[in-house]
């Protein structure tokens, strides 16, 4: 999909689907995000290189007009959230000191982002069903 600043088709302003469509897409990326760092959360490695850290979307604003603007992921980011460090000498990846480390990841900042998205998503759905409503009314009046 082109993030120029114009519709899906390339050939024209954005209007109300291409602006909702793209920031489902954005909160979709989000929420891929989150169910990694999900994934990962609890996870240990033998050293602090190997650790997973959580991954973040960081979100762009794609302005096409005065007061016509959707959003775009410009990248996703590893965060600065460092692993923790656990005395564990019996787990088979623990280095020569005993020690494991765990993932960067915080479950409970990734659930409520989790619900944050879905409510996002959820908010841009009703706009496309609102938007889809009104153009069936106003085809239902010119008739």
């Amino acid at each position: 999909m082109s993030m120029s600043g114009y519709g899906s088709s390339g050939s024209g302003p954005l209007n109300v689907f291409d602006i909702a469509g793209r920031a489902m897409s954005a909160q979709l990326v989000r929420l891929n995000a989150t169910a990694s760092n999900m994934a990962n959360a609890g996870n240990v490695t033998g050293s602090a290189a190997e650790a997973y850290r959580a991954i973040k979307p960081v979100f762009q604003s794609v302005t096409d007009s005065p007061g016509v603007s959707t959003v775009k992921v410009q990248n996703v980011v590893t965060t600065n959230a460092q692993p923790t460090k656990r005395h564990d000498p019996n787990h088979p990846l623990a280095d020569k000191n005993g020690d494991v480390w765990e993932a960067a990841v915080d479950s409970s900042a990734e659930l409520v982002d989790m619900i944050e998205t879905a409510r996002m998503y959820q908010n841009n759905v009703q706009v496309l069903n609102t938007a889809k409503s009104l153009m069936l009314e106003t085809i239902r009046i010119g008739k």
